[in-house]
């Protein structure tokens, strides 16, 4: 049985006062023992509903769980999607600082990043969903865990905002010429992910279901079969998941990266 709209603002606002208190709470699943993704899915659109509501904006999604690398790590073994805001985007250009205070249990995600400039449907394949792409960046994902010790479903992810904390975004680079080299590119290029200047992970962009063109394809079909999902627009900002692992983050740290088969500049980011 599917929860009733009491239930479903229940946990909404018990999620919402979560995140605004930076504290943790039990997971759902734990609590509601049939929480399912469709419970999931009602309980984040009311939580973006009373976001909204106070005054956040919605300016894009964000893709997770897209890497099956990483699938056995958490128990997760499908992708999830969430709202990103005005409010936890931000534009950065060389190195960059940021606070992890309003976090908990914070971790760090190089990720694609994609601008729309037209909207994009089911039906449409990866070369007519580049087609749709104004341009591309390189960006970091910040996630982050409601649930104590990053042990959940993934039905919890869903309905706490997908784990998105944040999502700082590196250069956009236009996306024109022919689509070919795009296509090959955004399947094969890499990131290298550094903390401290120490490597510690590197991931070849197909980790993410084949490639990010892939996994906005994927969001797509989601999206249509969800009544109270609105369809990916233009104008609207996608990141599609981390291409390395997800690596815990503290204050006095500088994680950076380098893109390897793709025009995009580095990224550095410290911690405080």
């Amino acid at each position: 049985m599917s929860l009733c709209s009491s239930q479903t603002r229940l946990y909404a606002g018990e999620v919402l006062a979560a995140y605004d208190a930076c504290r943790q709470i039990s997971p759902l699943t734990s609590i509601e023992p049939t929480f399912s993704t469709e419970d999931a899915q009602k309980v984040a659109h009311e939580v973006t509903r009373l976001r909204v509501a106070r005054g956040e904006r919605v300016i894009g999604r964000k893709i997770g769980f897209t890497n099956r690398t990483i699938w056995d790590e958490y128990g997760v073994y499908a992708p999830i999607w969430g709202p990103v805001y005005e409010t936890t985007y931000r534009a950065v250009a060389g190195p960059a600082e940021a606070s992890l205070s309003h976090l908990v249990e914070p971790r760090i995600e190089p990720e694609i990043v994609f601008g729309f400039k037209a909207g994009v449907t089911p039906d449409m394949d990866e070369r007519a969903i580049l087609a749709s792409i104004d341009w591309i960046a390189h960006g970091f994902e910040i996630v982050q865990s409601l649930f104590p010790g990053w042990q959940f479903q993934g039905a919890d992810c869903t309905a706490a905002f997908g784990l998105h904390g944040a999502l700082h975004c590196g250069p956009a680079v236009p996306v024109t010429g022919p689509a070919e080299p795009w296509l090959e590119r955004l399947a094969t290029a890499t990131i290298a992910l550094s903390k401290d200047g120490v490597v510690v992970d590197c991931g070849v962009l197909s980790n993410v279901l084949d490639g990010p063109l892939s996994a906005v394809r994927h969001l797509a079909g989601v999206l249509a079969a969800d009544a109270q999902a609105r369809p990916i627009a233009a104008g609207e900002i996608i990141t599609t998941g981390t291409v390395t692992r997800a690596f815990p983050v503290a204050p006095g740290e500088t994680w950076s990266t380098v893109v390897e088969g793709l025009a995009l500049a580095p990224m550095s980011l410290r911690f405080v």
